[in-house]
């Protein structure tokens, strides 16, 4: 129980705090919300995305391990969405945002985050988040995409959106400089660095900013609470099973476990809200489970670091 209080008050509180900055400045100032979305995709993220793949080494064996991991972890929950939305009989809007808000993980701006705290003096944890968000986009962009705008959107459009990602670039490079053990200059080094290190402040920022802006009415809807259960519960339920099965262990195991309970996207309202598809519903799913989060995923780093030692 000690430990656990250490975990809220030394890893979540200090993501609350900023939160409610980002939530704050909203309310004052009003800020660009998209344009601070932009300044993360396209320079916070991909910046630390880079330094974290230049300086770690990840092993083949542990690499094989995440992604047969998170295939089939995916697989399960987008079976465990299916079943979901058939059990409660929704239509097809309801039943992507539903679908959606289990599958897609706020992996970005608020799982990396989190990883560079709880693994702050383990590079691994933090290299393995980064495979994670990789991932995550590609599902996002894919079947997440797919689930709504099925019918307006191919493939072909999909797949462009994907390579054009700053975050991708960022990914292989980091990669090849890494393998490839090129040493780049200082005065190139240290402006990328700067950028990584004001990823974390920035992303709480704009993620609270972003809820501020989410209007709170019906919580008490159903399909809230079991998207939360979802996305809280059953992920990591399935995930510990998987990771078990798998026989993973040590600090990749409890970065998956980790990463399994993060709350639900922004990106799913964010396309919800960009194809008017049941907007107000995907907006209300990650503003409830960002808040119950901060408890569920306090819980599972503190078993986690029980579990596996």
């Amino acid at each position: 129980m000690e430990y656990l209080l250490i975990v809220f008050v030394n890893v979540i509180t200090p993501m609350l705090i900023l939160l409610a900055i980002g939530v704050v400045l909203q309310i004052k100032f009003t800020f660009n919300v998209k344009a601070l979305g932009n300044i993360l995709t396209y320079c916070l993220i991909p910046a630390a995305v880079f330094m974290n793949l230049y300086h770690t080494v990840i092993n083949v064996k542990v690499l094989l391990d995440v992604l047969f991991f998170v295939v089939l972890f995916s697989t399960s929950l987008i079976v465990i969405g299916h079943l979901f939305s058939k059990m409660l009989r929704l239509n097809r809007q309801q039943s992507a945002v539903m679908k959606n808000s289990i599958v897609l993980i706020n992996s970005g701006n608020y799982g990396l985050p989190v990883s560079q705290l709880v693994f702050h003096a383990n590079p691994l944890g933090v290299s393995i988040q980064i495979v994670l968000i990789v991932y995550q986009n590609l599902l996002t962009y894919s079947y997440g995409l797919y689930n709504l705008v099925s019918a307006t959107q191919s493939g072909a459009a999909i797949l462009k959106q994907f390579i054009k990602m700053p975050i991708i670039h960022a990914l292989w490079l980091g990669a090849f400089l890494n393998l490839a053990n090129i040493q780049l200059p200082l005065f190139v080094e240290l402006p990328i660095e700067h950028l990584s290190n004001a990823f974390i402040a920035i992303a709480l920022i704009t993620l609270g900013a972003q809820l501020a802006q989410i209007k709170v009415k019906a919580l008490w809807n159903r399909l809230i609470f079991l998207s939360a259960f979802g996305r809280l519960i059953l992920s990591p339920t399935v995930a510990l099973l998987l990771i078990m099965l798998l026989k993973i262990d040590g600090v990749t195991a409890q970065s998956l476990w980790i990463a399994s309970s993060f709350p639900t996207s922004r990106n799913s309202s964010t396309l919800a809200l960009e194809y008017d598809i049941e907007a107000e519903l995907a907006a209300q799913i990650v503003l409830f489970t960002t808040v119950i989060s901060s408890f569920t995923v306090g819980l599972v780093i503190y078993l986690s670091s029980i579990i596996f030692v």
